[in-house]
């Protein structure tokens, strides 16, 4: 393992820091190639293809962050390995996790494409919108094994300490899905469908480049046939990223239905709340960053045995996030009718999308804490409680407080959108007496 990908010597924010600059980079040009999807519905397709695009990628999101979650227990179990030393037991971790991810992609398949219209129907899409979303959600379905693929290659370069070639995929992948949106829906004007087409193309061709690199790439292990198979690695793996994908499930249920309440409220509400996500997942960048990397720094520490350092990691986590936090809640509380616009030129949807930003602002600094502190558990093998904290979250505080403001004869998307901070402020005092918890255990134990 080479000095850059070792965390348990040296400055951790300049460690902490390096290795999340890609990541984050990976993440903007991500949410950049999925916002492309709407910026360009917006501009050259039409309302009902923008509320399509806005109600399919809610979905499509699910989906992803889901797998996401989920290959965490990769990444998490790559990084313990290498802090103790251990490497040759990585080649069977990624074998077992191929066939794991393999029949994850079927499944999600036979959802997606089968399933389609049932989808967009529960969702509450406007009925103008119903046709184009389902033609999304088929379309983006059928290319759901790259989508998997993608994430599972990302998972094991950072647990390997790589987080650079990540970033290199989603460079590939954004630059042909901006080629591709403009030629299947401004020159072809295929609306939606033509959205996903070139969100498939760029996810399959970023897959093939994953895998080229992986192949050239001189790694501290062996990989051998007899290891893409069901073994002992499965079920190591399965139990740190099952709780996450579970937990994440849910969350990203409650999105949906968080969809589904705007969806009532109208078309233009639709699109408004659907180019406001957009937004939203660019002002998450930073937080979902610190997360991702901090599970792979605290990990590799822990397995290390320096758990002083894999603390100092997560408060130096939380200074970073909120340090970039406080910057992106005054970006999107005072100029989120500027950052709408980007998206639509239809003056209503702007203003919606607005109000949702007014009430979903303090998220921005209040997730800086929650990710590292979640990341900071993810690394320690506490998926159990992070999946806990999650559910409490999103069952008991986000999904009813949202319900019960959009049912309000008053109905605004402003207050909607302030039970995301609220859940959130909520899950960070969890954390903080689990965290209380875990320490008052430890020191009886010493």
């Amino acid at each position: 393992m080479n000095d850059k990908a070792d965390f348990t010597q040296g400055s951790i924010l300049k460690k902490l820091v390096f290795f999340m600059l890609p990541v984050l980079g990976a993440l903007i040009l991500q949410a950049a190639y999925g916002a492309v999807d709407l910026l360009v519905v917006g501009r050259f397709g039409s309302t009902s293809g923008l509320s399509a695009v806005s109600t399919g990628s809610q979905v499509l999101n699910l989906v992803t962050f889901v797998v996401i979650q989920f290959a965490m227990g990769i990444t998490v179990l790559i990084a313990r390995y290498l802090g103790e030393k251990k490497p040759q037991q990585i080649g069977a971790v990624i074998g077992g996790a191929v066939v794991v991810f393999a029949l994850i992609s079927i499944g999600l398949f036979i959802i997606m494409v089968c399933f389609a219209r049932p989808i967009s129907v529960l969702m509450q899409a406007p009925a103008e919108a119903v046709d184009l979303t389902s033609q999304y959600v088929r379309i983006c379905g059928s290319g759901i094994f790259f989508i998997v693929a993608y994430n599972l290659m990302s998972a094991i370069f950072r647990g390997l300490g790589d987080s650079k070639s990540p970033l290199l995929f989603v460079l590939v992948a954004c630059i042909v899905n901006v080629i591709g949106d403009l030629f299947f829906v401004a020159v072809l004007h295929k609306d939606a469908a033509g959205a996903a087409v070139a969100t498939v193309m760029a996810q399959a061709l970023s897959v093939v480049f994953a895998v080229i690199l992986l192949l050239k790439k001189e790694l501290p292990f062996a990989i051998k046939k007899s290891d893409f198979r069901f073994n002992p690695q499965c079920k190591k793996f399965l139990k740190i990223g099952l709780p996450l994908a579970l937990q994440e499930c849910l969350t990203q249920l409650s999105f949906l239905a968080l969809c589904a309440f705007v969806n009532r409220l109208g078309l233009e509400a639709s699109s408004g709340y659907g180019v406001a996500c957009k937004i939203v997942n660019f002002a998450m960048l930073v937080p979902s960053a610190l997360m991702q990397s901090m599970a792979s720094f605290v990990s590799q520490n822990v397995g290390a045995g320096k758990t002083k350092r894999a603390k100092k990691s997560m408060v130096t986590g939380i200074g970073v996030g909120l340090a970039v936090g406080c910057v992106v809640f005054l970006l999107v509380m005072f100029k989120g009718d500027v950052l709408a616009g980007f998206f639509s030129t239809d003056a209503a949807v702007i203003q919606n999308g607005y109000d949702y930003l007014k009430g979903f602002a303090l998220e921005t600094i209040v997730t800086a804490v929650l990710f590292s502190m979640i990341g900071y558990f993810n690394g320690n093998n506490k998926t159990l409680w992070v999946m806990a904290q999650g559910l409490i979250q999103t069952l008991l505080v986000r999904l009813p407080l949202a319900y019960f403001m959009s049912i309000q004869p008053n109905a605004s998307l402003t207050k909607i959108g302030l039970a995301a901070p609220i859940s959130t402020i909520v899950g960070i005092i969890l954390n903080i007496g689990f965290f209380l918890y875990l320490e008052r255990a430890n020191r009886k134990k010493n």
